[in-house]
């Protein structure tokens, strides 16, 4: 699963960035720039995308680069798992990536309000994952993925600029999924949580 093009070019990435933030020296922050540009570069020879493409999302950050976090939420009814639909015709998990102002608890009730119409309350903790150990294709920056066990506690999905509609799936039944945001492996760990009579949260 490992890209080691990509594993090599978003660590000289890091490794540049912080380079620029802490670095007094006019020369070094040359080299250092140098290195993001190369970075950039690689990234952009590995995936075909636009090198200015690449710089935009890959050099854009400042200070020490952390990786993002994103949160989905796991409920069920009946046995079933809801799902979301996307817009580009796949089906994920509810959720996104953290609001700045926001828990990830917290945040991962906001998403499923927006994306299923439904409000929710997180009941237990699934799993803390490494997104480059359990899905692709890989990113060029880190991602800690956070799943949650919910309950929905009313409402009713209304259309909206991410998702086209929701539904209920059982585990043998899954449609196709967006697999960057969640694979089949990740759904069938939450239905273990949810069948679970007692769960310990998994974590990288």
């Amino acid at each position: 699963m490992e890209d080691r093009m990509v594993k090599w070019a978003s660590e000289l990435q890091s490794l540049a960035q912080a380079g620029l933030f802490y670095s007094r020296d006019g020369f070094d922050r040359e080299r250092y720039q140098r290195i993001r540009e190369i970075s950039a570069e690689m990234m952009a020879e590995r995936t075909g995308l636009p090198a200015e493409k690449v710089a935009g999302l890959f050099c854009g950050d400042t200070g020490y680069q952390t990786p993002k976090v994103d949160t989905r939420a796991a409920i069920f009814q009946d046995g079933r798992i809801l799902l979301v639909h996307e817009k580009n015709g796949t089906w994920s998990l509810p959720g996104g990536w953290c609001d700045y102002n926001l828990s990830p608890a917290d945040n991962v009730l906001k998403e499923v309000r927006e994306e299923a119409g439904l409000e929710a309350s997180v009941k237990m903790l699934i799993a803390v994952q490494d997104r480059q150990k359990h899905n692709l294709p890989q990113y060029a920056y880190g991602v800690v993925k956070i799943f949650y066990l919910c309950e929905a506690l009313g409402g009713e999905f209304v259309p909206n600029m991410e998702t086209s509609e929701s539904g209920y799936f059982p585990e043998g039944g899954l449609p196709l999924l967006a697999t960057e945001k969640c694979s089949e492996e990740q759904i069938n760990m939450c239905f273990r949580a949810y069948q679970a009579d007692a769960w310990t949260a998994q974590f990288d």
